[in-house]
C-alpha cells in the first residue's frame, strides 16, 4: 500500500514541471489524476470478485507491474494522449492493490475491523510521506522525467514482490467471527443484495461526500499554495525549516495516514456513526479555516493538515462499516463497490478548477466542500445510524436458511487453502462443519 501511494499523493508535484516544458494547461494535465482515479476505483469491483474467487496473490503482483509501467511511461509521455494511456494502467494497478489489501484486512480481523482497515489504509494515506522530498529534490536536480522512472520502477518492483506473501483467512472466520464491533451483524449479503439496499446508497452518497473535498486538496494543494503566495516561504515547525508546500505536503501524508487507524480504533469502540459525525464535521471546519487563513505560511501547513487528518479516515470508517452491515464472505467485492465512490468524487476535481478559474478564487470551491463534508456528517448520525439499527435487527431476527446465497462462501482460492493446511485444517471440513 505506501509503494503506490505516490501515483496519488505525489501527483500534485509533477503537475507544474509538466505544464512547464509543454504548456498543456494545469486542468488537462490533471484530465490524467481524474482518469487514474476513475479506473483506480471503478474496476476495485471486478478485481475484488476475482481476489473473493482466487485469492489476493496474483492480484497485488499484477498491480505491481502495472504501477511500475505506468511512472515509466509517464517519464516519456510527450502528449496529453500517452500520459493518459499511463494514468489508465496505474490506475488499475493501484485499485487492484489497495482493494486486495483492505478486503484481505477486514476478512482477518471482524472484531477489529476499523482498525484493521485504518492500519492498511494508513500504508497509502502516509505512503508517501517520507517520498515527498526526495521526489521534489530529485525533480528540482534532475528533472521530472528522471524522477517518474527511479521511484516508478522502485515501487512497482517492492509491491510484485511483496504480492507473493498475501493470504485469505479460513472460509470459517468469515461466517462465524468470534468477535464483532458495536452495531456490527452476522449477515453474509452477496453483492447483488447489496447493491438492493438503501443502505448502501446512502453510504455512497455519504462517501462521494467526504471525498470530492479531499481529492480537490490532494489534486490541487500545490496550485492552492502557488496561488496563495505561500508555497516557497520557509516554515519553521517542531524543529523542521522547509517551504510551505513541502512541509504541508510531508505533514500532509502524515496525518492522512494517522487518521486512518486512529478514527478506525475509535469507531471499533464508540460505533462508525458517532466517528463519523466527528471526524467529518471537523473536516468541513478545516476546510473553512484553511479558506480564511491558509494566505499566512505557518496557517496553510497547519490547516491543510487538519483537513487531511477529518478527511482520511473515510477509508477505514467506510469499508469497516460496509463489512459490519453486510458480511465478510464477499467484503472484497463490497467493499470494492463502495469504494467506486471515490472515483464519482473524483469527478468533480477537475470543477475545482473550473470554478476556481470562473471567480479568480479558491473561496467558492472551499465553501462548497466544506458544506458537502457538513451534510454527510448530520447523515452519518440522523440517518445512516437508525437505517443500519433497523436493518441488523431485522436480519438477526430472520436468518439466511442454510445453503441460501447469503450463506454460501466463495470458492476457496489456492492461498486460502494453504493457509488452512498450514494451521491443520481443511477449509471444506469446516465450511462443511459450519452448515450442519
Amino acid at each position: 500500500m505506501a509503494s503506490v501511494a505516490n501515483l496519488q499523493y505525489g501527483w500534485t508535484l509533477f503537475v507544474n514541471p509538466m505544464d512547464a516544458k509543454y504548456h498543456w494547461g494545469r486542468a488537462s494535465i490533471q484530465i490524467a489524476f481524474t482518469i487514474f482515479v476513475l479506473l483506480e476505483t471503478w474496476l476495485v469491483p471486478v478485481e475484488g470478485y476475482l481476489v473473493d474467487r482466487f485469492g489476493p496473490r496474483w492480484m497485488v503482483v499484477v498491480g505491481g507491474i502495472l504501477c511500475g509501467l505506468a511512472w515509466a511511461i509517464n517519464s516519456v509521455a510527450s502528449s496529453l494522449a500517452v500520459l493518459y494511456f499511463a494514468a489508465a494502467l496505474g490506475g488499475i494497478g493501484a485499485g487492484g492493490v489497495y482493494g486486495t489489501c483492505i478486503g484481505n484486512a477486514v476478512k482477518w480481523f471482524p472484531g477489529r475491523r476499523g482498525l484493521a482497515a485504518g492500519l492498511t489504509a494508513a500504508g497509502f494515506g502516509a505512503g508517501s510521506a517520507l517520498t515527498i522530498v526526495p521526489i521534489a529534490a530529485m525533480i528540482k536536480s534532475r528533472g521530472y522525467e528522471q524522477t517518474f522512472l527511479t521511484f516508478g520502477l522502485a515501487q512497482g518492483l517492492i509491491v510484485a514482490i511483496l504480492g507473493f506473501a498475501l493470504f485469505a483467512p479460513p472460509a470459517s472466520m468469515l461466517v462465524a467471527p468470534a468477535k464483532l464491533a458495536p452495531g456490527a451483524g452476522k449477515h453474509q449479503a452477496t453483492p447483488g443484495e447489496m447493491v438492493k439496499s438503501p443502505i448502501f446508497w446512502l453510504m455512497y452518497l455519504m462517501f462521494v461526500l467526504m471525498g470530492a473535498g479531499g481529492l480537490m486538496a490532494t489534486a490541487q494543494l500545490a496550485l492552492i499554495g502557488k496561488d496563495f503566495n505561500v508555497a516557497d516561504v520557509p516554515v519553521s515547525l517542531i524543529g523542521l525549516t522547509l517551504p510551505a508546500l513541502t512541509f504541508a505536503l510531508a505533514l500532509d501524508r502524515v496525518l492522512n495516514g494517522i487518521t486512518r487507524p486512529f478514527f478506525g480504533w475509535v469507531s471499533d469502540h464508540i460505533g462508525r456513526e458517532n466517528t463519523m459525525f466527528i471526524a467529518f464535521g471537523l473536516e468541513g471546519v478545516g476546510i473553512l479555516a484553511l479558506a480564511k487563513f491558509g494566505t499566512d505560511p505557518v496557517s496553510f501547513v497547519i490547516l491543510s493538515g487538519l483537513v487531511f487528518f477529518a478527511w482520511g479516515e473515510i477509508y477505514s470508517l467506510f469499508p469497516a462499516t460496509v463489512t459490519d452491515t453486510f458480511g465478510a464472505s464477499y467484503a472484497t467485492t463490497n467493499t470494492g463497490l463502495m469504494y467506486t465512490a471515490k472515483g464519482t468524487a473524483a469527478l468533480l476535481v477537475p470543477l475545482g478548477n473550473v470554478l476556481m478559474t470562473a471567480t479568480g478564487t479558491w473561496l467558492a470551491v472551499f465553501v462548497i466542500g466544506a458544506s458537502m463534508n457538513i451534510l454527510a456528517a448530520v447523515l452519518a448520525l440522523f440517518v445512516l445510524k437508525p437505517m443500519r439499527a433497523i436493518y441488523t435487527r431485522r436480519a438477526a431476527a430472520n436468518p439466511a436458511p442454510p445453503g441460501c446465497a447469503a450463506q454460501r462462501q466463495p470458492e476457496a482460492s489456492g492461498p486460502t487453502r494453504r493457509s488452512s493446511q498450514s494451521s491443520g485444517t481443511d477449509s471444506r471440513s469446516e465450511r462443511g462443519q459450519h452448515l450442519a
